[in-house]
C-alpha cells in the first residue's frame, strides 16, 4: 500500500469505539474541543482525522493518549440535539497516521498521511478472501447473532482490504484487537490476522456452547429431581408419612455440621446420610443407618468444659464432702496442682482402692465438683464380654457403641471426669477379655485414638480424667495395674465414723425422713454404741442404715403422738436396732490357753481372727478346719513344723507329734480365708497349747512365719490395725519390716496401741504368752 497524500485536518479522539475506511456511522460528540473540530471541518472539506484514546478515562487527551493510526473520515451529515449534544454521520475515506500534532487552542489539528488501498488482487488475496468468507460464515452459524443479510452483503465485497475491514468491524473483539487489524497496512497480513481472529472466536463459541449444554443438563437434571422430589412428597403425604425423609434429612445434615466433628468423621457422617437417604424407610437398614448418625451427632467432638482448678477451693470441696482420709485428699490435691502447672492431663490414672463404703465414688464426684468437670460413672462390675468396652459391629442386630463412648455421650464434654467403678470385678471368658480392652482407653500414650467397634472411626479420649475404684487389687491383671496410680483408702476409725454420721448421714436421713432437728436428736454415745453394736464394716454403708431405721422409727413415735421429740442415747438405742448384732470386737475377757488373736485383711477392711488349738491324743495328725486357703493351710504346716524343730527350746515334749493330734481352727467357718499373715498366730496358739501357757487376751499379732522362725512383712497393716482397735486389743505385733506403714495409721489410733516390732517368733511369744512366755 503506497502513500497518497499528506493532510491538515481537525482531530476528533474517539472513547471506545473504533472506525474502519468505507465505514457509515453515527456518533455522539458532546466534548467542547471535539464540537469545534466538527464545526472546522464543516466550514472547511467537511474532513476529520478519527483515532481512538489509549484510556477512556480521560477527558482531555494529549497526543500520547492517542492512537498514532486512525481513519480519515467525511462528515455527512451534523445535527445538534436538545440537550447540547451533536450527533454526527461519517463514513471512513483512508487509514492515515499522523505525523505532527497542532494545538488550535479552541480545537486539535494534526498533519496525516493517508494510505491506499490497492485496487488490484492476486490468486494468494483470492484464496484467503474465499478462506475468510468461509470461516466468516461458520462463525455467523454459530454465533447467531449476525444477520445473513450482513453475510450477503460482505459477499459482494471485490476489494480485500475493505473485506477485512468489514468483518473485523462485525466481530465481537476487544479494542486493542480491533486496533490491531486497523494498524496493518499490509492487505494479506491483515486477512491473515482476521481469518486467525475468527477461528479463535469460533473455539470461544464452541466452548460456550458445551458449558451451555452442560449447564442445560444440569438444570434438566435438577428440575427433574426437584419434580421427583416433589412427587415423592405428595405420595408420603398420602400415605401419612407427612414430609417422609425430606425434612429429617436437612435437619441431620445441619446438626452434623455444627456437631464440631473432625473432617474425616463428618465426611463418613455425610456420606452415610446419603445412603440413608437412598434406602427405603421399610428396610431394616434405613433404622440401622439412622441410629449410627444420631451416635456420630451425639457424641461430644469438640464441646468442653473449662477447668477451673483452684487448690484452696478444692481442698475446701473435699473437707466439705468428706471427713477424714487426710492422705488420701493430700494426693489428689497433689494431683491437681501438677495438672495446673502442665496443663496436660497425661500421667498416672488415679486408682482409689479400698473397702466398700468407704467413700470411693463420692470422692470422686467431689473431684469433678472442685474441676468445674462434667462427671460419668460407669459400673463395670459383672462385664465379661469385650464388646462391653469395645462396642458391637454393627453388622450384628442390636448392635450399640461400648460403655466408654455411652459415657462419653451421658458427659456430653470431651474432658469430663470419668469414673470406672469397680474395675477389679471385670472377668473374662469365651467372650473375650474386657480387661485387655481397657489398656487402650487407660493408656495415654494410646487413647488419643480409641477405636469403638461401633463408631469405627476414631476417638480421642487424651483429654479425660480417668479414676478407677476397686476393692480388692489382687484380681486387677498386672498391665492394667501398672497404668493406674494406687490411692488406697482404708477403713475409718471409731471416731472418723461417728463424726461421719453426725456431720453427713444423720442430717441426710433426717431430711428424707421429713423429719428434722428439734424433732430427732442422736448422742454421740448412742452413735458409738451402734458403730460398736450393731455395724461392722470399713465403711459406713451400714451406719446410714441403722440412722435411717432411728429416723422411721422415729417418724413412727410423732405420727402417732406418743411424743413430740425423740432424743436417743446410750441407754435406749436397743428400743430402736433391736438386740446388738455384734459383740464389741473379738477381744476375750480373759488370758487363754491356746487361743491367740490374729489380725486379718478382708474385702471389707480389717477383721480379728481368734486361731483356736486343741490337742487330743492320736499319732501326730494336724487338722485344719475353718474353710482356710491354700497359702493359710502353708502357713500353718510352716508354724507347726517350726514347733517341733524348737521343742527343746520350749520346754515341749520332742515326742508330742507322736502321742496327740492337732487340730487348728479358725472360727467362721463358713467365711473363706486366705493369706500367709496368720503364721506367728498359728505359732503361738500352737505354743500356747503344747507349753499350757495362756496368752495375753490384749494382744494382737500379724505376720508372716518361715521355717527357721523368721517373721516376714505383711500388707494391709493399717486396716489390721483400726480393727485391733476396734476390737479393744491394746498390743499389735507386727515384722519389723513394716515400721514404715505405722504412719498410715491414724494418729487418734497409734495414740493407744502399742506397737511391737519383731523379725523372729521367740519375740513375738515373749510378748504374747503370759507370765514372760519362753523360759
Amino acid at each position: 500500500m503506497a502513500k497518497e497524500r499528506e493532510l491538515i485536518v481537525p482531530l476528533l479522539p474517539l472513547r471506545g469505539l473504533l472506525v474502519y475506511p468505507t465505514m457509515v456511522l453515527h456518533l455522539d460528540v458532546g466534548r467542547e474541543r471535539s464540537v469545534e473540530a466538527l464545526e472546522k471541518a464543516m466550514v472547511d472539506d467537511h474532513l476529520i482525522f478519527l483515532t481512538t484514546q489509549k484510556d477512556i478515562a480521560i477527558d482531555d487527551p494529549s497526543e500520547e493518549d492517542l492512537y498514532e493510526i486512525g481513519t480519515l473520515t467525511k462528515v455527512k451529515q451534523m445535527l445538534k440535539l436538545p440537550n447540547g449534544t451533536i450527533r454526527v454521520l461519517v463514513e471512513g475515506l483512508n487509514r492515515a497516521k499522523i505525523e505532527s500534532f497542532h494545538d488550535e487552542d479552541e480545537y486539535y489539528a494534526v498533519n496525516i498521511v493517508t494510505y491506499d488501498e490497492p485496487t488490484t488482487k492476486d490468486v494468494e488475496d483470492q484464496a484467503l478472501m474465499r478462506a475468510m468468507l468461509e470461516y466468516f460464515e461458520q462463525y455467523i452459524k454459530l454465533s447467531k447473532k449476525i444477520s445473513a443479510e450482513t453475510y450477503a452483503s460482505v459477499v459482494d465485497i471485490e476489494e480485500p482490504g475493505r473485506m477485512a475491514d468489514i468483518i473485523a468491524s462485525h466481530l465481537p473483539i476487544k479494542l486493542k484487537e480491533k486496533q490491531e487489524i486497523l494498524e496493518t497496512i499490509d492487505v494479506k497480513q491483515r486477512m491473515n490476522m482476521v481469518i486467525d481472529t475468527i477461528q479463535n472466536e469460533k473455539e470461544v463459541l464452541n466452548l460456550e456452547k458445551k458449558i451451555g449444554q452442560r449447564v442445560k443438563r444440569s438444570m434438566e437434571r435438577t428440575q427433574k429431581e426437584y419434580y421427583l422430589r416433589e412427587q415423592m412428597k405428595a405420595i408420603q403425604k398420602e400415605l401419612g408419612d407427612k414430609e417422609g425423609k425430606t425434612g429429617e434429612i436437612a435437619e441431620l445434615t445441619a446438626k452434623i455440621n455444627n456437631a464440631g466433628m473432625p473432617e474425616h468423621v463428618q465426611q463418613t457422617a455425610l456420606k452415610e446420610l446419603d445412603r440413608y437417604e437412598k434406602v427405603p424407610s421399610s428396610s431394616a437398614e434405613s433404622a440401622v443407618i439412622r441410629n449410627y448418625i444420631e451416635w456420630l451427632i451425639t457424641i461430644p467432638w469438640s464441646k468442653k468444659t473449662n477447668d477451673d482448678i483452684d487448690i484452696n477451693r478444692s481442698e475446701k470441696i473435699l473437707n466439705q464432702d468428706h471427713f477424714g482420709l487426710e492422705k488420701v485428699k493430700e494426693r489428689v490435691l497433689e494431683f491437681l496442682a501438677v495438672q495446673k502447672l502442665t496443663n496436660s492431663l497425661k500421667g498416672p490414672i488415679l486408682c482409689l482402692a479400698g473397702p466398700p463404703g468407704v467413700g470411693k465414688t463420692s470422692l470422686a464426684r467431689s473431684i469433678a465438683t472442685s474441676l468445674n468437670r462434667n462427671f460419668v460413672r460407669v459400673s463395670l462390675g459383672g462385664v465379661r464380654d469385650e464388646s462391653e468396652i469395645r462396642g458391637h459391629r454393627r453388622t450384628y442386630v442390636g448392635a450399640m457403641p461400648g460403655r466408654i463412648i455411652q459415657g462419653m455421650k451421658k458427659a456430653g464434654t470431651i474432658n469430663p471426669v470419668f469414673l470406672l467403678d469397680e474395675i477389679d470385678k471385670m472377668s473374662n471368658d469365651f467372650r473375650g477379655d474386657p480387661s485387655s480392652a481397657m489398656l487402650e482407653v487407660l493408656d495415654p500414650e494410646q487413647n488419643h485414638n480409641f477405636s469403638d467397634h461401633y463408631i469405627e472411626e476414631t476417638y480421642d479420649l487424651s483429654k479425660v480424667m480417668f479414676i478407677a475404684t476397686a476393692n480388692n487389687l489382687s484380681t486387677i491383671p498386672g498391665p492394667l495395674l501398672d497404668r493406674m496410680e494406687i490411692i488406697t483408702i482404708a477403713g475409718y476409725t471409731e471416731i472418723e465414723k461417728v463424726h461421719i454420721t453426725r456431720d453427713h448421714l444423720l442430717p441426710k436421713q433426717i431430711k428424707e425422713n421429713g423429719l428434722s432437728k428439734g424433732i430427732l436428736q442422736v448422742r454421740d454415745d448412742a452413735l458409738l454404741k451402734v458403730v460398736r453394736y450393731y455395724t461392722r464394716e470399713a465403711g459406713v454403708r451400714s451406719m446410714e442404715r441403722q440412722m435411717a431405721t432411728i429416723c422411721r422409727k422415729t417418724a413412727k413415735i410423732v405420727v402417732s403422738g406418743e411424743k413430740k421429740r425423740v432424743i436417743v442415747t446410750e441407754k435406749n438405742v436397743e428400743e430402736f436396732l433391736g438386740k446388738p448384732k455384734y459383740r464389741y470386737g473379738q477381744a476375750e475377757t480373759e488370758d487363754q490357753v491356746g487361743v491367740a488373736t490374729g489380725l486379718a485383711y478382708t474385702t471389707v477392711g480389717g477383721d480379728t481372727l481368734q486361731i483356736e488349738v486343741s490337742l487330743s491324743p492320736g499319732k501326730g495328725r494336724l487338722v485344719l478346719t475353718g474353710k482356710l486357703g491354700d497359702v493359710m493351710k502353708e502357713s500353718a504346716q510352716a508354724a507347726f513344723s517350726y514347733v517341733r524343730s524348737k521343742t527343746a527350746e520350749l520346754g515341749i515334749d520332742d515326742n508330742f507329734h507322736e502321742k496327740f493330734d492337732v487340730h487348728i481352727h479358725v472360727p467362721e467357718g463358713a467365711v473363706p480365708k486366705d493369706g500367709p499373715s496368720a503364721g506367728i498366730t498359728m505359732a503361738t496358739a500352737l505354743v500356747s497349747a503344747l507349753t499350757g501357757r495362756a496368752i495375753r487376751r490384749e494382744v494382737g499379732m500379724t505376720g508372716e512365719i518361715t521355717l527357721r522362725g523368721r517373721v516376714l512383712p505383711i500388707g494391709g497393716l493399717k486396716e489390721k490395725t483400726l480393727s485391733a482397735h476396734r476390737a479393744g486389743l491394746t498390743k499389735v505385733i507386727l515384722p519389723k519390716d513394716n515400721e514404715m506403714d505405722i504412719d498410715d495409721i491414724p494418729e487418734s489410733v497409734r495414740n493407744e496401741i502399742e506397737f511391737v516390732l519383731v523379725s523372729h517368733v521367740d519375740e513375738v511369744l515373749r510378748h504374747a504368752l503370759v507370765e514372760g512366755g519362753v523360759k
